[in-house]
């Protein structure tokens, strides 16, 4: 790799391409990108990173395990997807190929467009299911929005949706639903449900075998759901509670035996959520500002997390022009919770919800927030040129929105996504050249290193909704670092049988350290940290559990701390676009979209699952 002039990362280096969905396209600059309006660009290639711009692609989307049937777009083919020439040749799997809303690929962080998964029973992006639209009333040009599985991990936390059949409460007059005390609890599927091939009087443990994991508990569907189903947002885990979010409601159960403790029904539609809630386990989540397909996500409602108490609302002003189109993301740092789109960005408390900043009034304009530790900020910056875009990354004062420093990616070159707060570690992507890469800069905004994936080929899983021109920059699995080191998983692929490895690559060079084999026939997919090493999900198969295991800082092989029984493997496979989290020594499966072809299907659905010792 030759380094680029200026802050630029170096050229070369980079990745196969990972698979993942973007979601929607990365935030437009403030004057509109060159091209055909509501045109997403081609599937990127993988060749070196041009000087001066990174090449970074966007997370891949989650993968069913081995032995798995894949989900996978028209025309891709093999376990991933097609292969690409050269050592940024297409990458099988979440940065393969995949259709994206104009029927066109999407790119992937590495090179490729990550597949996205379709929805059983859910429209393809771009495309009605039985002739209904999910953008009608909005611009055709928002069409282009895509698809992505949003898995979260990672200090607990997810949604399951769940109605008690009350009515919820009326709106207030700003078109919010006023959030009642909690309500109710939910049923529980201890015995099996009777989805998933197995009979409804069963024990979920009867064909255990000795070393492996309990499970613990299921919990099925009791939501009324639309036609096309709904997408989870969550897991969280805060204390002795999960926490999912869908459809009308916030849900939250017990995480020893399922059991619903309470729960927030609205009166519209749930459509934004972070990835993390606070350290406190408060959170705030977007609810649409009234019915029906022209209604945008402009209400902000916090809720503890711990007992489902609702606090303060909030309306995020609602964008002129192009920015209109654009859906928010939410994330949360220290006291602050930001709301952003496409040249709207805003700061609020998360105390009292009272509006910390705003957007600025003239140069870079934030598009997305990545929280956490640290508040970091995407812009886009202002050129004069119609033809060529400027990105920025920055880490910004969680109080004053004001960038502490900022470092200008080359021309053309979006940031896609934020695999690692602190310390920090960026995705960016180039899409009109197909191109991908992936760099990690100080704490003083500097340029650390740019990593070199050689002819391996990654799969970083990130996701979200329907997210219109919108930039969901956090919730990647596959990846995972401290402080001196990246680890991202490789792409399973025919060519090694399904199975894949996890290269640990060091911050300061970008250089390769190590890396580790998830064994015959298994994949890996890296979660977090935990306790110093990296945790692992080792998917499972229609014929054997999955497990949880962590993988030393030196490499080696997993360590197995939980072995899902073989006699649910196939009810473990069986969730759709799942997310996990993995808290005090639980392991937690949450299906991240729920659909079903009838009523009775859907009642049937198996939502969540827990695995114990």
């Amino acid at each position: 790799m030759t380094q680029p002039p200026s802050q630029q990362p170096p050229q070369g280096g980079g990745f196969g391409s990972p698979q993942d969905p973007q979601q929607g396209f990365p935030q437009p600059p403030a004057q509109p990108p060159a091209g055909q309006p509501g045109q997403p660009p081609a599937q990127p290639q993988m060749p070196p990173v041009p000087p001066t711009a990174p090449q970074t692609p966007p997370p891949a989307a989650p993968q069913p395990g081995y032995g798995h049937p894949q989900q996978q777009p028209p025309g891709q083919t093999g376990y991933g997807y097609p292969q690409q020439p050269g050592p940024y040749a297409q990458q099988p799997g979440p940065y393969g190929q995949q259709p994206g809303p104009y029927g066109q690929q999407q790119p992937g962080p590495y090179g490729g467009y990550p597949g996205q998964p379709q929805y059983p029973g859910a429209p393809v992006p771009g495309a009605g299911n039985s002739g209904r639209n999910p953008f009608k009333g909005k611009p055709a040009v928002i069409i282009g929005a895509a698809v992505a599985a949003l898995l979260v991990i990672g200090g607990g936390t997810w949604f399951a949706l769940s109605g008690d059949g009350s009515d919820p409460a009326k709106p207030d007059a700003k078109g919010s639903s006023a959030a009642p005390a909690p309500t109710g609890s939910g049923d529980v599927d201890q015995d099996g449900g009777s989805g998933g091939g197995r009979d409804a009087q069963d024990d979920l443990n009867a064909g255990r075998q000795p070393g492996e994991a309990k499970v613990e508990w299921l919990v099925t569907n009791d939501v009324d759901l639309p036609r096309n189903g709904s997408d989870v947002h969550g897991p969280w885990v805060v204390g002795d509670t999960i926490v999912k979010a869908m459809y009308k409601s916030v849900t939250g159960y017990s995480v020893a035996d399922g059991k619903k403790k309470w729960e927030v029904p609205f009166t519209t539609e749930v459509c934004a959520a972070p990835v993390a809630a606070a350290t406190n386990g408060t959170i705030v989540i977007g609810v649409k500002d009234g019915a029906g397909d022209k209604a945008d996500c402009l209400q902000l409602q916090q809720i503890d997390l711990k007992t489902g108490k609702a606090g303060w609302k909030q309306t995020v002003t609602k964008g002129t022009g192009f920015s209109s189109l654009s859906d928010i993301t939410l994330a949360i740092s220290g006291n602050t919770v930001t709301a952003a789109g496409t040249n709207n960005s805003y700061g609020y408390s998360l105390t009292d919800g009272k509006q910390l900043f705003g957007k600025p009034s003239s140069g870079c304009q934030p598009y997305a927030f990545a929280g956490g530790p640290k508040l970091i900020a995407a812009a886009s910056c202002p050129t004069g040129d119609y033809e060529k875009q400027q990105h920025q990354i920055s880490e910004v004062d969680p109080t004053t929105g004001k960038p502490k420093w900022s470092y200008k990616l080359a021309p053309n070159w979006e940031v896609d996504k934020v695999y690692s707060v602190d310390p920090l570690v960026v995705s960016a992507t180039q899409r009109k050249e197909k191109k991908w890469t992936v760099f990690a800069l100080t704490d003083t905004g500097k340029l650390r290193s740019t990593f070199d994936g050689g002819k391996d080929k990654f799969q970083p899983d990130c996701g979200g909704s329907f997210i219109i021109f919108g930039q969901n920059l956090e919730g990647c699995v596959g990846v995972a670092a401290d402080a001196t080191t990246f680890y991202m998983a490789t792409a399973p692929t025919a060519l090694t049988n399904g199975t894949n490895d996890v290269v640990a690559f060091n911050l300061d060079t970008g250089k390769p350290k190590w890396r580790a084999a998830a064994g015959p026939q298994r994949t890996m997919t890296p979660l977090r940290m935990e306790g110093g090493n990296v945790l692992l999900y080792m998917e499972g198969s229609w014929d054997r559990g999955g497990a949880v295991a962590t993988l030393a800082p030196t490499g080696g092989s997993p360590k197995v701390l939980l072995q899902h029984p073989a006699s649910t493997a196939k009810i473990e496979s069986d969730f759709y676009s799942p997310q996990y989290a993995y808290a005090d020594g639980r392991f937690f499966i949450v299906s991240g979209r729920v659909s079903a072809t009838d009523d009775e299907q859907e009642k049937q659905t198996k939502t969540m699952m827990a695995f114990g010792k």
